[in-house]
């Protein structure tokens, strides 16, 4: 049987196990011997990080070719106006090609989102809002890349669902076993 650990990634935690003289690591949070990352979350990205001791599953899971969705809770510069909502949705070109389409959609802050340590940098004169992002691709920095590419710039990404696993009861730095 396949053991399954669903991980809330805190800011600023590299998604390995090997060491790092100065970042922190997953090594730092689990002590579970023999399980890695079905695919990985930036450094400066928050929030689910799936682990298996099964390669087969963590192929499933992180190859795009299996199309896992995978939604992120993404505070951005700026109001997006609707054609930046709908661009993104329909797929943005980016350098290395269009993404596929998208679901997006803008919401509220959701009151059990934690505070950032450090919080992001607020600017008096320049609003944010809070989008849902759900992709099925998962290229490097590809939310970044693609809130940027509408001209609103990533201030906060968490990763909130893994196809059917979600975030939900873990606070950062806590992980559970399936």
């Amino acid at each position: 049987m396949a053991q399954i650990l669903l991980f809330n990634k805190p800011f600023r935690v590299l998604c390995q196990f090997s060491p790092s003289a100065v970042k922190a690591t997953l090594a730092d949070y689990i002590d579970l011997p023999g399980v890695y990352p079905a695919g990985r979350l930036d450094y400066d990205s928050e929030g689910l990080v799936v682990l298996t001791d099964d390669g087969a599953l963590q192929a499933r899971i992180s190859d795009p070719r299996h199309k896992r969705p995978k939604t992120y809770l993404v505070q951005v510069e700026g109001e997006p106006a609707p054609e930046a909502l709908a661009a993104l949705a329909g797929g943005v070109e980016l350098n290395d090609g269009p993404t596929l389409p998208a679901r997006v959609r803008a919401v509220d802050e959701p009151a059990w989102l934690w505070p950032r340590v450090p919080p992001i940098r607020e600017r008096r004169r320049i609003p944010t809002r809070w989008l849902e992002i759900e992709l099925v691709e998962g290229r490097n920095r590809q939310v970044r890349r693609m809130t940027a590419a509408v001209g609103h710039p990533t201030l906060r990404l968490v990763r909130t669902r893994v196809a059917d696993w979600t975030l939900d009861g873990l606070a950062p730095g806590e992980y559970r076993l399936l």
